[in-house]
């Protein structure tokens, strides 16, 4: 039976998502937008953005569920898990200082790509550190604390990226990112009380069906719950990613980076204040009431987003869109965490990356998409009020699939089994 956990260890636990959230959504957001406008011309700057970005997560898509069952089988003195962050994190300060340095698109695309490839290493193991200490009853709690750490990273970079990004000469931006993803990994390297029992690893002629072992049929409510992950997110994401663009182009306002920043920090405050809400709501009455709520509040926010014309507009109809969000991905994490296997949580909550890289990924491909339509009446930019109506489909078909799914709440804990040894898989 795993013991209740105690609110400093659920602070300990998720303290590295928020380096990881303040790293990841200032790049996305605000330095890699604008730095690139000094690379690629104003009508190719859409396409740009998301062909790179594209690629970078197909590479996180690719490595973080093998870390993550790696991880599974891990065996050290330090645990399963913290080794891997550990090393993941140190490889990461090479490719920010790459980063810093870079003065062309190619070297900015190794930079990126690399940096891609050394955070996932220690984002697979990460995810399975909630679901190794955390009991079924608390998960929708933590699954809150979580997103709070997510959502603070991403309110705090956008607040304090996008005053002292200057695009021409970003050491400074990349030193506070840096910072800030040290700050977390201590918190969790140091603070949480990860088993230490040894574990004999499976050769590694046993490990590599294990890890190609993907439970399509065994699980396939899980895997159900992956799409309804990929839908929801791809849409929301490309509101994320495109959003400097967007108010550049629409608004002509004197700084679009602030801006930007202000807008995201809107949509985080709400959702952050809703996925906390959602992770005891999700407790209380389940997890599929709260994926129907947070539909209705995007579809409702996006499709007011085509008629923005002010900054407030834009501020007060995406706080509707963060509100959305934040009930969706506490009560998402809640039921993916009910679905997963046990002694296996590694592999199969780092397979859910598979819809979050995913659909980032799948997001960056609208980029074409926009700069093909803007080009169809200057002026008129018609491609956002496209993304931003494929944004409430998406939503809306993610529900219809969650249909398939079904409400599994475990009523007890199973016994603790070692790594690779758990009976039945």
């Amino acid at each position: 039976m795993k013991e209740r956990v105690r609110i400093s260890e659920l602070i300990n636990l998720n303290a590295y998502w928020l380096g990881l959230s303040f790293m990841w959504n200032s790049l996305h957001v605000l330095v890699l937008p604008a730095v690139l406008l000094s690379f690629v011309s104003d009508a190719r700057k859409n396409t740009a953005l998301g062909l790179l970005t594209f690629v970078g997560l197909i590479v996180a898509m690719i490595v973080q569920p093998i870390s993550g069952g790696l991880s599974d089988r891990w065996s050290t003195r330090m645990g399963r898990r913290r080794p891997w962050i550990g090393l993941g994190t140190g490889l990461d300060l090479i490719f920010l200082a790459l980063l810093a340095m870079s003065r062309n698109l190619p070297l900015l695309a190794i930079a990126y790509i690399g940096l891609q490839l050394t955070s996932n290493l220690a984002h697979g193991p990460a995810q399975g550190l909630m679901h190794d200490r955390v009991p079924v009853s608390q998960m929708g709690v933590a699954s809150g604390v979580k997103n709070v750490f997510d959502m603070a990273g991403l309110v705090i970079s956008s607040l304090l990226i996008g005053r002292i990004l200057d695009p021409e000469h970003i050491g400074t931006s990349m030193g506070v990112i840096a910072a800030f993803l040290i700050l977390g990994a201590v918190f969790t390297l140091f603070g949480v009380r990860e088993s230490t029992e040894t574990v004999t690893p499976a050769p590694h002629a046993e490990q590599l069906p294990a890890l190609r072992e993907l439970g399509f049929q065994t699980y396939p409510a899980f895997w159900r719950l992956i799409i309804v992950r990929l839908l929801f997110l791809s849409g929301v994401y490309g509101v994320q990613t495109f959003a400097q663009y967007y108010i550049r182009d629409t608004l002509r306002v004197a700084d679009p980076v602030k801006l930007t920043g202000d807008l995201l920090a809107t949509i985080v405050l709400t959702l952050i204040g809703f996925s906390v809400l959602a992770g005891y709501l999700s407790d209380r009455y389940g997890r599929k009431p709260m994926h129907t709520i947070a539909t209705a509040l995007v579809v409702v926010g996006s499709l007011l987003m085509t008629i923005a014309d002010s900054a407030s507009s834009i501020l007060i109809y995406g706080s509707i869109i963060g509100a959305g969000i934040g009930l969706f991905i506490s009560a998402n994490w809640a039921l993916a965490n009910d679905l997963a296997p046990q002694g296996q949580a590694g592999k199969f909550l780092g397979l859910t990356n598979l819809a979050t890289a995913g659909a980032g990924a799948l997001s960056r491909l609208a980029g074409p998409g926009i700069d093909l339509v803007n080009g169809l009446r200057p002026g008129a930019y018609y491609g956002y009020t496209a993304l931003f109506a494929t944004t409430a489909l998406m939503a809306l078909a993610s529900l219809v699939l969650l249909t398939r799914v079904p409400e599994v709440r475990r009523r007890a804990e199973p016994a603790e089994h070692p790594a690779g040894l758990t009976p039945g898989l």
